[in-house]
């Protein structure tokens, strides 16, 4: 009895110390870092081949130098999925970015297109006034690690329809638990 009581003080001890949801919100967060990766690498290969971003491909009145204000990724200006949404099979489903290549279509079953609805599962992507503007991917952390990261390095930010402005971050702000950074957005951008 005394050992297996001891194995499960060791056991107890052993999953406090390795925060099974902090790793899982880590997990979440490098996810969502790698997919605003690889969808903003997509939409500047576009932009180098056709000359234009997906959204004026779709919306002809956007021209390069016009800021593109924070939309979620499911958005089908930003190129990823069609006017009839993400989820389906077929190609009706793809965007302009699928359609050309700069995405596989294994794309749309990332969990920001799965779950858009939820602000805290949503991918939003902006790009600033000026051709030479970065395009960004914008999504809100889970992670404590990735919340004290962003506000040490002063990397956090509100979102708009038309900009990206840098917070302040304070210490309330970086203490604070993703509940309050979800309940008034507060995200952090690729690129950083």
């Amino acid at each position: 009895m005394i050992v297996i009581g001891l194995l499960g003080a060791i056991a107890l001890i052993v999953i406090a110390a390795i925060n099974p949801i902090e790793q899982a919100n880590r997990a979440r967060d490098t996810r969502f870092k790698a997919d605003g990766g690889q969808l903003v690498s997509a939409i500047d290969r576009y932009f180098a081949i056709i000359s234009e971003f997906p959204w004026q491909t779709l919306t002809p009145a956007y021209t390069t130098d016009d800021a593109f204000g924070f939309v979620s990724a499911v958005d089908p200006e930003v190129g990823l999925c069609s006017a009839a949404g993400c989820i389906g099979n077929g190609a009706a489903f793809d965007g302009a970015l699928i359609t050309n290549n700069e995405l596989k279509t294994e794309f749309r079953n990332r969990d920001f297109i799965q779950d858009a609805t939820a602000v805290d599962e949503q991918l939003l992507i902006g790009k600033a006034i000026g051709s030479s503007s970065s395009v960004y991917a914008c999504f809100i952390p889970l992670a404590k690690s990735t919340r004290d990261k962003a506000c040490a390095a002063g990397k956090v930010y509100t979102l708009s329809t038309s900009s990206r402005t840098a917070l302040a971050a304070d210490a309330a702000d970086c203490a604070a638990d993703s509940t309050t950074w979800i309940s008034a957005p507060q995200y952090v951008c690729i690129p950083e």
